[in-house]
């Protein structure tokens, strides 16, 4: 059984059909990337398997029917996602943005050991722990978003366009988390658009164009293929 299993999802923005007829799976354990162009459909997958906007179909997480659930309770069956953009709470602390992330636990004193691992992973957020989240630069606000995610111990998160916006040297610093993140014991399902860092980090991937699951296979095996190359890896 697969720890989260999407069959035949779609989506339609009035007429305009955005997910058509998706299915995919990632086993547990797993890091799985979804690459694509800019508007084949990655975030509306994501907001749609998370309960943020209305689909047909069927997701299941852990085995347990979650599709038509709102957003909070997705959460505390543990599955989490940190959006495109970051979102954080720009007039909040750093530190606040992260007990924000912990409000789904049932056990409030797991916040402390938690907070003490992401400033452990993360330890820019805690040197500027008393700041304000909207004075931070992009790539710390990444950091945030992440460190706010994991606060609610997710078995599954999902990274919608982690890398977006940033310099070069972060994106490496941001990709090496992830797999940081992975090994430490969380699945991972990442949108991307920087699908050759994507693909070298993960396990598995799909390949999504125009709302449709046209491409997957070993993440290896798509590096290689010459479909993949020529469309999103340069040649």
């Amino acid at each position: 059984m697969a720890m989260l299993e999407v069959n035949h999802l779609d989506v339609y923005y009035g007429k305009i059909h955005a997910i058509k007829n998706i299915s995919l799976t990632v086993e547990k354990g797993e890091l799985v990337s979804l690459i694509g162009a800019n508007g084949a459909g990655k975030t509306s997958l994501l907001t749609a398997v998370m309960g943020q906007i209305p689909s047909t179909g069927e997701i299941c997480f852990e085995g347990q029917n979650i599709h038509g659930k709102e957003t909070m309770e997705i959460v505390r069956h543990g599955m989490t996602m940190v959006p495109e953009g970051r979102r954080v709470f720009p007039r909040t602390s750093v530190l606040d943005n992260l007990l924000l992330g912990s409000y789904s636990q049932k056990n409030r004193a797991n916040a402390k050991t938690d907070l003490d691992k992401i400033f452990e992973m993360f330890p820019r957020l805690q040197e500027r722990k008393n700041q304000l989240a909207g004075t931070l630069s992009g790539g710390e606000q990444q950091m945030l978003a992440m460190g706010r995610a994991l606060m609610s111990r997710p078995k599954l998160l999902l990274l919608d366009e982690p890398s977006m916006g940033l310099s070069p040297r972060l994106v490496d610093q941001v990709f090496e988390t992830i797999v940081a993140i992975n090994q430490a014991g969380t699945t991972v399902m990442l949108v991307e658009q920087n699908a050759n860092q994507a693909l070298r980090i993960a396990k598995r991937g799909y390949v999504i164009e125009t709302g449709e699951i046209v491409l997957e296979d070993e993440a290896a095996h798509l590096l290689d293929n010459p479909q993949v190359k020529e469309s999103y890896l340069g040649g």
